[in-house]
């Protein structure tokens, strides 16, 4: 591959991305308040569609990286999942992780904005060091410690409560709200560390693809997700279908989110983690500029934005002494 073209890819699965993660928080958060007749759509539906997307997703490229024949594609899958099923049930785990983590993003964006959801869920970058520190045996260097901290306490300010003339006004509802929306998010950070990690950890220990890997993973999400769906929303869905109340924007957020991971795929191909850290920190602030201008349901503070400018900061830090281009990392 040329020098130019491998600049050009690089720039552009960076563009992608910031693109993909900002539009994806941006329209989910939407989907979720966007009032209308009729019932709202279902997040765990929504989940189970994206996986199955994301299978088919993978399963084109395989099918693209043995020049379309489906002989070679039938061999592929038959070789790599059903052949060898012990292998397989090692994605069970992450599929597992991510299914939850994937329903919790929805009860986050459904209980807080776009800007200080996006800000808290880089906590990601915590927990998945921390996991790799203590499941693959890593060594942090001294500006990644400094980094973490600065980390936590940006993302404490980000949280930190506003001292407004509208606070009386505030009801102890709304703050309940907020706090499951803080903890759906806390908790999709820790998810997304592990799981990470482990899947990282599996793929270094075997040759197999990574979007082969990906269908297994989906395959697994896509079963985990359908039994949270008829189990939480069983009756809903026998009243009313799996896909009630789905429009435009569940489609697109439905789209937006199986993409993601080969997005991902394609930035750790082309690209490397400092310039994957300046695309994650462009699109919080894209996020956070679109929800105080378009979506008009968030008002920064002088806390909020210094918060903001700590966890941006760390991110580039962090990303200063990852030189490897493989992120265990999940948007």
């Amino acid at each position: 591959m040329s020098s130019s073209l491998s600049t050009r890819l690089k720039y552009v699965s960076l563009g992608v991305l910031v693109v993909q993660t900002t539009s994806l928080v941006l329209t989910m958060r939407y989907s979720r308040t966007l009032k209308e007749d009729g019932p709202r759509y279902l997040a765990s539906s929504a989940v189970v569609s994206a996986e199955l997307l994301k299978i088919l997703a993978c399963t084109l490229l395989v099918f693209r990286e043995h020049n379309f024949s489906v002989r070679a594609l039938n061999q592929v899958l038959k070789e790599e999942i059903v052949n060898k099923p012990m292998e397989t049930m090692k994605l069970a785990v992450p599929a597992g992780i991510y299914t939850l983590q994937n329903n919790l993003l929805y009860v986050a964006l459904s209980n807080l904005d776009a800007a200080t959801y996006q800000v808290t869920y880089q906590l990601k970058i915590l927990t998945t060091a921390l996991f790799s520190v203590t499941m693959l045996g890593k060594r942090l260097g001294c500006n990644q410690w400094l980094s973490l901290l600065i980390l936590m306490a940006g993302v404490a300010l980000v949280q930190w409560p506003a001292e407004s003339a509208d606070a009386s006004q505030q009801t102890s509802l709304s703050a309940g709200f907020q706090f499951v929306g803080l903890m759906a998010v806390l908790t999709a950070c820790f998810s997304s560390g592990f799981a990470g990690v482990y899947f990282e950890k599996i793929l270094k220990e075997t040759k197999q693809s990574v979007w082969v890997r990906n269908i297994q993973l989906g395959l697994f999400g896509f079963v985990f997700g359908l039994i949270g769906m008829l189990m939480y929303d069983g009756q809903r869905v026998r009243e009313s279908g799996m896909f009630q109340g789905y429009n435009k924007i569940t489609f697109t957020v439905v789209v937006l989110q199986a993409l993601g991971g080969l997005v991902i795929a394609a930035v750790i191909k082309y690209a490397d983690n400092i310039l994957k850290g300046f695309a994650t920190s462009l699109s919080i602030i894209m996020s956070t500029l679109i929800s105080y201008f378009l979506l008009e349901d968030f008002n920064p503070t002088s806390v909020f934005f210094t918060g903001a400018v700590l966890v941006i900061a760390a991110t580039f830090l962090y990303s200063l002494e990852c030189k490897s281009a493989t992120s265990s990392i999940k948007v």
